[in-house]
C-alpha cells in the first residue's frame, strides 16, 4: 500500500536560514526514503559536505541554483535535476536573484532526523526561516558525524 501525506501536516523547519518542509519522512515509508521541499534564500545553501550513508536527487522548482559535484560545477533553472551519489563531496547555491526552491529526494531515509535535530520548529509552510547564528552551525558541526555527514573544516 501506499503512502499520502495533506501538506498541512507536513513538519516545517528553519535550517540554517533555508525552510525545510518534510513531504515523506522515513517513518512514512519504512525508511525508503524522505523527500524534503527546500526554500533558499539568494546566496544560500549548505556548506561542501559528504553524505556517507545517502543519495540525493534535487530537483530545481523555482530559481537558479549553482552545484558544485567532485569538484564539477553544475548550473540547473526550473525543470532541471542533478542526482548526487553518497561519498561524493557536494554543494549547492542559491545563484538567483530571488528565492529559489528544490525538491530532494533522498535514499534511504534518515537524513531528515538530522535537519530536524539541528533546525527550529516553524509554525507552517509559509513560515519565515530563521536567520543563521553561528550556533546553529556550531550545533550543525557537533551532530554531523551521527548521521553518517562529513562536513570538511572551513565548509
Amino acid at each position: 500500500m501506499g503512502t499520502s501525506s495533506e501538506s498541512a501536516a507536513n513538519p516545517v523547519y528553519s535550517v540554517v536560514g533555508d525552510r525545510y518542509v518534510f513531504l515523506t519522512t522515513g517513518e512514512e515509508t519504512a525508511g525508503a526514503c524522505c523527500v524534503v521541499e527546500v526554500r533558499v534564500p539568494p546566496g544560500g545553501g549548505p556548506p561542501p559536505h559528504v553524505h556517507r550513508r545517502e543519495d540525493e536527487l534535487f530537483y530545481v522548482v523555482e530559481g537558479e541554483f549553482e552545484f558544485l559535484v567532485a569538484g564539477e560545477s553544475v548550473r540547473l533553472s526550473a525543470g532541471g535535476s542533478l542526482f548526487g551519489r553518497r561519498e561524493v563531496p557536494h554543494t549547492f547555491k542559491n545563484v538567483g536573484p530571488g528565492p529559489g526552491k528544490l525538491i530532494i529526494a533522498v535514499t534511504p531515509a534518515g537524513l531528515e532526523r538530522f535537519f530536524m535535530e539541528v533546525g527550529t520548529r516553524l509554525d507552517g509552510p509559509e513560515a519565515d526561516p530563521i536567520p543563521p547564528t553561528p550556533n546553529d552551525f556550531e550545533r550543525l558541526l557537533r551532530a554531523a558525524p551521527a548521521y553518517g555527514l562529513e562536513i570538511p573544516a572551513g565548509g
